[in-house]
């Protein structure tokens, strides 16, 4: 007889990622937890597990194929939600032949020689909002260092990259929003972001379609009309909804967490400014300690998987645990949830290991260490406007960054 095991409910919040993880790798190194809404799936507590079922060929992550509870998604409107991630059609949610098809088309845009050809408008923009903040930050003035330089940065490059005219850039930022917050399982949530998929993502087709640029969006779409094989409408759709919305956000979180991070350990923001320290291993440090993803749903198993002595059932669905990987005391040492940028942690999985690695990593890079680079060297008596404790995550459990980063530019 089967016996159904006791899951552990994942707070829709993510309101503190690190005591979560540490709650649920006493519980084993693969624990049966529960998503919001009720979604059943199993969690990896530690960076070794979690290592072993991304590079396991029999861990997919197309849930039409391999996750039993797909037929019954229509059947529970409060797993709407999900469908942000997993409903959709590119490289994020396919499996074999179909993942490589499509990751084919998107690889050749973020090559380490095409992330280096931006970095001179990465630095121009920088430098513009740079300024904007000087004047907003004049006489001591608060500035919200998100909303004012880690947001727009990112935004803007992508924006470009992808040829998104601005009349559309707001509803892009406020649709990822609106797919990263996991605090609202309602159906009321879930059918405004499919609205929105709807909506935006085909308006910048249409704008693209009607004026072409040098740009990878209208790129995609002379593949998709003389190339349909290759790439499907609906291909089309959910692959620019993925590269554009994984291209600014999490960068987002990169660079707003580096500075939260240096500005609370004052004295490794001086071994970093001092030639001590470098940026590459302050950005692998963010990366392993405070991800931009915490969390990403989800993967399957396509047959049995035992993983620690736990056995995942073919059909059972996975949580990709970045969170958990990087403050494992097993594999970081006793002091895994603390920052030290001087821990040497390049072997962190935050951007991913196997044929699902991040494409964006190389871009995400340069721009974090261009973004803190700058800023440091503008305003080099930048300081906290907040205590510790005080700072908001964001309203999930899959992104990891803070809603507001209040600052002053000269102490």
């Amino acid at each position: 007889m089967t016996t159904t095991p006791v899951r552990v409910p994942i707070d829709p919040f993510g309101s503190d990622i690190v005591a979560e993880s540490a709650r649920l790798r006493a519980l084993g190194p693969v624990v049966p937890v529960e998503l919001p809404g009720g979604i059943p799936a199993w969690a990896p507590t530690g960076y070794d597990a979690l290592r072993a079922l991304i590079l396991d060929p029999q861990v997919s992550k197309d849930p039409r194929r391999h996750w039993r509870l797909w037929p019954e998604v229509g059947e529970h409107p409060e797993w709407g939600w999900v469908l942000g991630w997993i409903g959709v059609v590119n490289m994020l949610s396919t499996y074999g032949a179909d993942h490589t098809r499509l990751r084919r088309l998107v690889a050749p845009s973020f090559t380490a020689r095409r992330t280096e050809a931006l970095r001179g408008r990465v630095d121009s923009v920088a430098a513009e909002l740079l300024d904007k903040m000087a004047e907003s930050g004049a006489g001591g003035a608060v500035v919200d260092l998100k909303e004012a330089f880690a947001q727009p940065l990112p935004m803007q490059i992508i924006c470009e990259l992808f040829g998104v005219p601005g009349h559309l850039r707001p509803s892009v930022a406020e649709l990822i929003a609106a797919i990263m917050d996991t605090s609202d399982p309602s159906p009321e949530h879930a059918d405004f972001v499919q609205r929105q998929i709807g909506t935006v993502i085909p308006a910048q087709i249409a704008y693209r379609a009607e004026n072409p640029g040098d740009d990878l969006t209208t790129e995609l779409i002379r593949v998709r009309d003389e190339e349909g094989d290759r790439l499907s409408a609906e291909e089309l759709l959910f692959t620019l909804l993925l590269v554009i919305g994984a291209g600014f956000e999490t960068t987002v979180n990169l660079i707003a967490n580096a500075v939260v991070e240096l500005l609370t350990h004052p004295e490794q923001l001086a071994a970093v400014r001092s030639g001590e320290l470098d940026w590459d291993q302050v950005i692998d440090e963010v990366l392993r300690v405070r991800p931009s993803i915490a969390a990403l749903p989800l993967r399957f198993a396509v047959s049995d998987v035992t993983v620690g002595g736990v056995t995942i059932p073919a059909g059972d669905a996975i949580l990709t645990t970045y969170g958990a990987a990087g403050s494992d005391p097993a594999h970081y040492g006793e002091t895994a949830e603390a920052f030290d940028a001087a821990r040497a942690a390049d072997d962190h999985l935050s951007f991913g290991i196997g044929v699902h690695r991040c494409i964006g990593a190389p871009l995400a890079r340069m721009e974090a260490r261009t973004a803190l680079t700058a800023l440091f060297d503008r305003f080099p008596d930048l300081a906290p406007a907040f205590t510790a404790g005080e700072l908001a995550q964001v309203p999930s459990f899959i992104a990891y960054g803070w809603q507001t980063v209040p600052v002053r530019l000269e102490g």
